[in-house]
């Protein structure tokens, strides 16, 4: 991939990140914000045990960057220290040294070529499977790279309306870009499959978090998903922790969601015959997002 002229995600901007940085933030090297065991994803990628976790290194800058989002300081506000992809290899066996169920990549579309490179120097050596934690708006070109070095797709499934998804991140062909990407992770991976222990080992999860007001676009996107895929073949999270942490561009979004909102998607997600997991509506706290302070990045 050419990162003199990046057209590795769906964005396309052309900027030479040999020398400078992308719309997505990111120039030559990963830059990364936090390295450590992380408990609050889904129970078969974090375990219960509160000893352990899944190694999540959270990865700044992000090609959607969408209004809501909560991990601003990221994602948009460049946060994190630039690191060799040498360094980056260590920190997936350090994270399994500390007892990590798998390596969790989140938000690392826009390192592509970079966290490629690193699981080729840890092969051998890494044991536990790879999580890639994405935003969803990915090129299914550029996943493809990613086949046989990712064992578990993490994906988000936002918004269907063109004119939401623009309102929201400036991408009204999100639901094209992502509903592609989203079956090229299901050829990928295959069916579920979970160890005795019952850690996820192979397999796809589409997270969906309920936004106030979006009613109808989110059933719209559950029924898509229950005729695109068998139900059983995936696992859907639907998400409740929406929280609104700053003045948003659309009115209904400047509030939590309301139990009735995510009842009724609860209801539809059973009637479809999704299985997987849901949230209480106490999710919706600004302390579930991690501390960005550079933990496990230097060496």
């Amino acid at each position: 991939m050419d990162m003199t002229h990046c057209t590795l995600c769906p964005r396309e901007c052309g900027a030479d990140r040999t020398t400078g940085r992308g719309r997505c933030g990111a120039g030559a090297l990963p830059r990364l914000a936090r390295a450590a065991l992380h408990r609050w994803e889904e129970p078969c990628i974090s375990g219960s045990d509160p000893a352990r976790g899944s190694g999540a290194v959270f990865f700044s800058g992000c090609p959607l960057r969408c209004c809501f989002c909560q991990n601003e300081q990221i994602s948009s506000g460049g946060f994190g220290k630039e690191i060799p992809v040498s360094r980056l290899a260590e920190i997936f066996l350090e994270l399994q040294e500390a007892g990590a169920w798998n390596i969790n990549l989140v938000s690392a579309a826009q390192y592509l070529p970079q966290v490629i490179e690193a699981l080729e120097q840890t092969r051998g050596r890494l044991e536990i499977p790879v999580v890639y934690n994405s935003g969803g708006y990915e090129k299914a070109e550029s996943l493809r790279l990613l086949e046989g070095l990712v064992d578990i797709y993490l994906p988000d499934l936002k918004f269907m309306d063109p004119a939401l998804a623009e309102a929201c991140a400036g991408a009204p062909d999100y639901f094209l870009v992502a509903s592609a990407a989203i079956l090229e992770m299901a050829r990928q991976t295959g069916p579920l499959r979970l160890g005795e222990d019952g850690m996820l080992k192979r397999g796809l999860i589409v997270r969906h978090l309920v936004l106030p007001g979006q009613r109808e676009d989110s059933a719209a996107l559950l029924r898509w998903l229950a005729g695109a895929l068998p139900t059983e073949s995936f696992y859907l999270s639907l998400m409740s922790q929406y929280t609104p942490l700053r003045p948003q561009p659309l009115k209904a979004l400047n509030r939590r969601v309301a139990s009735l909102e995510y009842g009724y998607l609860q209801q539809l997600a059973e009637e479809l015959g999704f299985q997987g997991f849901g949230q209480e509506r106490t999710s919706a706290k600004e302390e579930y997002t991690p501390a960005f302070d550079l933990t496990g990045v230097e060496g």
